[in-house]
């Protein structure tokens, strides 16, 4: 099966698990004792003209199946309908979702970056003094939650002064040339990203480190070293790439997970993004903001699956013929 056919079949595979997240996800939400318009009518400044009209295009005065299908029909359009505020809830999808994939892919970037080294060194000196500092780290990593460390980075910030709280830009961001405007962004996306970066990085550290040591210990690299291989081409071209591919699969997970990890974050540090976006939104039961971000989670989720199956189909040879 040629790769093309391949990343086809995959992603007409997730057209069904799509179509069921969003039937469980609107059915739990409207079955839910929450009035989705009830922001808006306590809104003066939302017409009675506006709110007739959100009901007429959910459907609200018809049954909950055929509300499923007005709301489905209006989304694949790009009607994601109004928020709780009057404001179109695709604007503030669109305002958000570039600087969350921003955050996302420099969080992966940096976690993928050390991470990996870190763990390959912890498994090649078992026992070693670094070995055990990196379980110790890891340990804590993964004990610490994310929203007491970003309190912590935080007053940290605070006391220093150092790095910038809130928002993603600088006041005269637009008046500063090229080079300026990525170093200002840069300096914004700093806390956020080490926050969760360290968060990450100790269950991948972990788990490269834990790869390393089952594979070295297989009975293929035992023999290839046993033939008289060079100990670094055993490493490298055996037990290495046997050990990332599990990696690989959690990337994934580790993508769509970002959204749901980076929204205390971001609340914390006031980051414009669409975690931050979406907790704002349940807080004030703001239904059609909550279901895009359910579908947006979704997306990510069943995404981030199908690229980790095409990544680990081109490094695996084990999978090509599948």
């Amino acid at each position: 099966m040629s790769i093309w056919i391949y990343i086809f079949k995959r992603i007409f595979q997730t057209i069904p698990i799509l179509i069921l997240v969003t039937v469980i996800s609107f059915f739990l939400i409207r079955l839910s004792p929450v009035d989705p318009l009830a922001e808006m009518r306590l809104n003066p400044a939302i017409s009675k003209q506006s709110i007739d009209h959100e009901i007429k295009r959910l459907g609200l005065d018809k049954p909950i199946y055929v509300q499923y299908f007005y709301w489905a029909k209006n989304f694949v359009k790009g009607d994601m309908g109004t928020t709780t505020t009057g404001e179109k809830v695709s604007v503030k999808i669109k305002e958000r979702a570039l600087n969350t994939l921003l955050l996302s892919f420099s969080v992966l970037f940096f976690t993928w970056l050390i991470g990996i080294p870190i763990g390959i060194i912890a498994a090649l000196n078992y026992r070693s003094t670094f070995d055990r500092m990196l379980t110790l780290f890891s340990s804590a990593g993964m004990a610490i939650p994310s929203f007491f460390f970003a309190v912590l980075m935080l007053i940290f910030a605070q006391k220093t002064g150092w790095f910038p709280i809130g928002g993603l830009t600088c006041a005269n961001f637009y008046k500063l040339d090229l080079f300026h405007k990525i170093l200002d962004i840069m300096h914004h996306l700093f806390l956020p990203t080490f926050v969760l970066t360290t968060l990450s990085l100790a269950g991948l550290s972990r788990q490269m480190r834990a790869n390393l040591l089952d594979t070295l210990d297989s009975d293929y690299v035992k023999y290839a070293r046993a033939k008289g291989l060079d100990k670094k081409k055993v490493i490298l071209k055996h037990a290495l790439r046997n050990a990332i591919n599990p990696l690989v699969t959690m990337l994934g997970f580790e993508f769509a997970g970002l959204l749901s990890g980076a929204a205390l974050t971001e609340y914390v540090f006031q980051y414009p993004g669409l975690g931050r976006l979406i907790l704002e939104a349940v807080m004030k039961s703001d239904i059609n903001l909550v279901m895009a971000g359910l579908v947006i989670g979704s997306v990510m989720l069943v995404l981030g699956n199908a690229i980790s199956d095409i990544l680990l189909r081109l490094v695996d040879p084990r999978v090509r013929g599948v």
